[in-house]
């Protein structure tokens, strides 16, 4: 056996990865710090280092929510259609065939009935992850439905809002659904009935303009973008330099826009306390 072996060159030496499947550590943007992704879920989606609010499924939303197994889903059925016969960069068809086979869903929002604490309500979540939560005519129909379901029922209404807007793909189809839905709003609340519209990031445009904001108690996560038009092109079109922090949740809190601000992780125990405060002043009128 030689005394003295031959020196490796360390430069030239290949060395083996070990794989790791994608997916498990996530960059917060933040803190920018690297978050375990199991870590992260058990923590419905807050980062345990800074609190910022990742977005997460309507799934999760949904279970976060509700008392285990008492969702039952109103209209799934609802599809969008191309009216308009609609061509850009894509045809609107092609890009609902990509979005309902990336998000298994057939738009934007998933609406029903469900149990949060003691009380049954009409539920709905909004996803961005199809079409940026865009507004067609199937989510004004279903917000709509799910309003005068509620309605009839007796039950209060809640809707987890995030969008980018009105879905232009439908012109003015699209912009219909802000009255339509309003007008559901309004016989909700002449029959006393509570609504509670929980603002996530972000919410703007012509859903910020119509049911986001018409809530008896407008709830919203830590630092959400909310607000009609974005920040860029509202200092485009002012040449004006904005607040800091404006269209975020605390600065539109701040301003009497929203009630209250919480974090995701206390939201299911702060709807139930409104719900106990609200319910229990309808029954005493």
């Amino acid at each position: 056996m030689p005394l003295f072996r031959k020196k490796l060159n360390y430069a030239t030496v290949k060395v083996r990865k070990r794989d790791i499947p994608d997916g498990l550590w996530l960059k917060c943007p933040g803190c920018n710090e690297i978050v375990f992704k199991q870590e992260l879920d058990a923590n419905v989606g807050v980062c345990p280092k800074c609190n910022h609010h990742f977005q997460i499924s309507r799934k999760d939303r949904i279970a976060m929510l509700i008392e285990d197994g008492s969702f039952k889903e109103w209209d799934a059925n609802l599809f969008s259609v191309d009216a308009l016969s609609f061509t850009g960069t894509a045809s609107y068809t092609s890009k609902l065939e990509e979005n309902v086979k990336k998000t298994g869903y057939n738009d934007a929002i998933t609406c029903g009935r469900a149990k949060m604490g003691p009380y049954d309500i009409g539920l709905g979540v909004m996803d961005f992850t199809f079409l940026g939560a865009s507004m067609g005519s199937v989510v004004g129909e279903k917000v709509t439905r799910m309003i005068e379901k509620s309605t009839k029922a007796g039950l209060p209404a809640i809707m987890i809002n995030a969008s980018g807007g009105a879905r232009m793909y439908e012109g003015m189809f699209s912009l219909m659904q802000m009255a339509k839905t309003s007008a559901a709003l309004a016989r909700h609340a002449e029959s006393g009935l509570p609504y509670i519209s929980v603002l996530t990031h972000p919410t703007t445009a012509g859903v910020m303009a119509s049911y986001a904001t018409l809530g008896d108690v407008i709830i919203a996560e830590p630092n959400a973008l909310i607000g009609f038009a974005g920040p860029r092109v509202i200092k485009e079109t002012t040449q004006q330099d904005l607040p800091e922090g404006f269209q975020r949740s605390e600065f539109l809190l701040k301003h009497g826009l929203i009630d209250i601000v919480i974090s995701r992780k206390v939201l299911k125990q702060t709807l139930v306390q409104m719900l106990d405060y609200m319910l229990a002043a309808k029954q005493t009128a």
